[in-house]
């Protein structure tokens, strides 16, 4: 029996054509929660950027965030994996020297360094970003611990950079740039760190999601759902395919499974 659902939001809640949650899937997600099932996003994205996508407060009964570093139940941090400062500076001199756009995401507070037109356009206009309080000095952030850090680098940079980097690791939704985070933190362990804290088995948990970032909780679920808008080297890890986030994706899984 599933007891709790996770959701990755871009591209799986939130349509990459509306910028919105499908009504359907608040519909759907409302359902299952009158039914005592527990809903949870799982996102690339960061604490502070949640703000930026329409109609979520009050839907969720809370958060793996920042692709699994930075769990959060009812409001209370349940999980939490930094970044070393000397693997956060590495990466942010290597973007400086390279003139590469990079967002350095402490546990409060956002700085970037380097932007250009791609970031500029994948962040506020592909994704509508609406945070906008980057006024902290970088190394005030670094004070934080780094929950996260998103440099614009290829793939081939990425394989250059990322494993000097001996305490981190990295993964890949968007051709322009990855996510980086704790070695020891992606969505796999934030959906068991909630799942220990909830008191319930991973068999009792169902994910989904569409990115690459994604694929270790589809694996690790007890059922994982790819999106039909999902990347096929997704969609090959998952138990089942639903219709696309745009064909109410979410709400057909659900109803296949009786979940609602």
């Amino acid at each position: 029996m599933t007891k709790a659902l996770f959701l990755d939001i871009d591209g799986t809640l939130v349509s990459f054509k509306t910028h919105r949650i499908p009504q359907s899937t608040v519909e759907a997600i409302r359902m299952a929660r009158s039914r005592g099932i527990k809903v949870f996003t799982s996102t690339g994205r960061p604490r502070q950027l949640l703000g930026s996508v329409p109609g979520m407060e009050g839907l969720f009964d809370g958060y793996v965030l920042a692709n699994g570093a930075h769990c959060i139940v009812d409001n209370v941090t349940v999980s939490k994996q930094l970044i070393p400062r000397n693997e956060a500076e590495r990466l942010l001199d290597y973007c400086n020297a390279h003139k590469r756009p990079v967002f350095v995401v402490g546990m409060d507070d956002i700085q970037y360094a380097n932007p250009d037109e791609t970031m500029r356009h994948v962040i506020f206009e592909l994704l509508k970003v609406t945070y906008n309080k980057f006024d902290l000095p970088m190394e005030e952030v670094l004070r934080q611990g780094i929950v996260q850090m998103t440099p614009f680098i290829s793939a081939d940079e990425e394989r250059i950079i990322v494993p000097e980097m001996t305490h981190s690791t990295s993964t890949r939704w968007h051709p322009t740039f990855c996510d980086v985070v704790a070695a020891n933190a992606d969505k796999a362990a934030g959906l068991a760190a909630v799942a220990e804290h909830l008191g319930i088995s991973m068999a009792e948990t169902m994910a989904f999601g569409d990115g690459g970032n994604d694929i270790s909780m589809l694996r690790a679920a007890g059922t994982g759902v790819a999106m039909g808008n999902a990347l096929d080297s997704v969609k090959q890890h998952a138990d089942y395919v639903t219709t696309s986030v745009d064909d109410d994706g979410v709400y057909n899984a659900l109803r296949h499974f009786g979940v609602i």
